[in-house]
């Protein structure tokens, strides 16, 4: 697995920018303005970021943005990696400026000459997060990230601050690990080992195998997975660092690998399905920061790990099965499996765990990408202060997060002719119709959101805080979206 550079934190001395063979990242205000850091750099450089500040191509770089001197003159350092950012800047910003300085900084060492920015917390953030690098399945000598030494006034204060920051880092790559693995690697039996090895992080996890679930009534989920080779299981994680308080529920979809099933998908881009298995990925992700930094809540993690395969067992269209719940549902089209696992995994993390509040993942449709693109997943609930919250917290972590409607008109759409409910309405309103099959298996008065994370959860071009493929979206929102309402106050 990846694990992210652990910075260093350092307290400020300015002899140790002297002899420093990386690159060197500083700081300069809008208005041009130079630390005592950056001035020493200055010195050293022969005036270098003083003549920088007062240029028109610094006046033209909008706040956040990176400009890179390499092999300046006298000086060591193989480069000077300059960020317009004011002291107090806001988090978005200061997350992408870091992003955009660990680019520019590459595999080398970089030093940060924090000091005393206030933002130092976010840039670290950013530069950390961008600095993922997926090769695990590439032959030859692997190039390891360079180090990341960070010179600040008050060490033990920002060691203190960014440890949390540090736990939702970790669960951000491994999110991105599981859903950039290919489905050879990541099958249903590796995924489930894969989270069993976090009870070493003081989690319990608990494996149900496809007896338990047949016992269980739950047809739906067991439905999409008969054609594959590989067994489908629910991993259940339960983090329990709070009172004596029902947990919050987080539910993941995890098809390891989606061909669609009899209604097979066409060949093109069908290499994408690996990621099919996001949902579960972001809910492993927030499971590993929850207990990383021991977390005082309770919360509860499911996830539904299946292979969707054509196959002489599969499920065929027109098939009737019945879920969990005891509802019958008309399988219209075999591609719209994602919706069949999550409703017995709703159902079954009602039924066992009683929650006070229940969100769910899914890589479900590519009709919110048609709605919504790749800048923001879909948000269904019907709840508005939980979903408030949540959208405050994807706010505040700067991951697109935009509410879509729920009604009951949109019932129609999905009405089977000979069962309670069928898996597709068709085209009008795909990912609104996904959310109320999902709504049906949501018990009344139960708080619920549905995130469509299709379009976020691995994008073909970097983002501001990832490269090219698995992005991490949702680890952060949801921890910061538990750290801020569902955690006992300390004391």
């Amino acid at each position: 697995m990846t694990s992210p550079i652990s910075p260093d934190f350092v307290e400020t001395d300015l002899d140790r920018i002297d002899a420093f063979e990386g690159k060197i990242v500083c700081f300069l205000t809008p208005a041009g303005g130079l630390d005592p850091l950056s001035r020493r750099v200055n010195k050293l450089a022969k005036g270098v970021l003083a003549r920088f500040s007062e240029s028109e191509a610094f006046e033209n770089m909008k706040a956040g943005a990176v400009q890179v001197m390499d092999f300046p003159a006298n000086i060591a350092a193989k480069a000077i990696v300059i960020v317009k950012l004011g002291r107090k800047a806001d988090a978005a910003v200061a997350r992408k400026a870091g992003a955009d300085a660990a680019k520019a900084v590459g595999k080398s060492d970089a030093m940060l000459l924090a000091g005393a920015n206030r933002a130092a917390g976010d840039v670290v953030q950013g530069y950390v997060l961008r600095a993922y690098d997926f090769n695990d399945h590439k032959s030859g000598e692997k190039t390891d990230q360079g180090g990341l030494t960070v010179l600040v006034n008050n060490v033990e204060e920002t060691k203190a601050a960014y440890a949390s920051r540090q736990a939702a880092n970790e669960g951000v790559f491994m999110t991105r690990d599981l859903v950039n693995e290919p489905a050879n690697v990541l099958t249903t039996t590796e995924f489930a080992n894969r989270l069993s090895e976090m009870e070493a992080l003081g989690l319990k996890v608990t494996v149900l195998e496809e007896a338990k679930m047949e016992e269980l009534g739950m047809h739906a989920l067991l439905g999409v997975g008969q054609g594959s080779v590989s067994p489908s299981k629910i991993v259940v994680m339960e983090w329990t660092g709070g009172g004596d308080e029902q947990p919050f529920a987080l539910v993941g979809k995890g098809v390891v690998f989606d061909t669609g099933g009899i209604s097979l998908k066409p060949a093109g881009g069908m290499e994408d399905m690996t990621m099919d298995m996001g949902g579960a990925g972001v809910v492993a992700g927030v499971m590993k920061t929850l207990a990383l930094r021991k977390a005082k809540a309770n919360v509860v993690g499911l996830v539904g790990l299946v292979e969707n395969m054509p196959d002489g067992k599969a499920q065929r269209p027109g098939d009737v099965v019945t879920s969990m719940k005891g509802d019958t549902i008309e399988v219209i089209n075999t591609d719209a499996e994602g919706r069949l696992v999550l409703a017995d995994v709703l159902w079954y993390a009602q039924k066992i765990y009683a929650p006070v509040g229940m969100i769910n993942l899914a890589t479900l449709t590519g009709a919110i990408i048609i709605g919504l693109g790749h800048e923001n997943a879909g948000v269904f609930s019907n709840n508005d202060e939980l979903c408030n919250r949540f959208l405050k917290a994807a706010g505040d972590e700067s991951e697109g997060a935009w509410r879509m409607p729920l009604g009951d008109a949109y019932d129609t759409l999905i009405k089977s002719r000979i069962a309670d409910i069928k898996n597709t309405g068709g085209r009008a309103a795909g990912s609104i119709t996904a959310g109320q099959f999902l709504q049906r298996f949501v018990e009344p008065g139960m708080p619920w959101i549905h995130l469509d994370i299709a379009g976020v959860a691995s994008i073909k071009s970097a983002t501001a805080l990832a490269p090219a493929g698995a992005t991490g979206w949702g680890v952060r929102a949801l921890d910061r979206l538990i750290a801020d309402n569902y955690e006992q106050a300390d004391g």
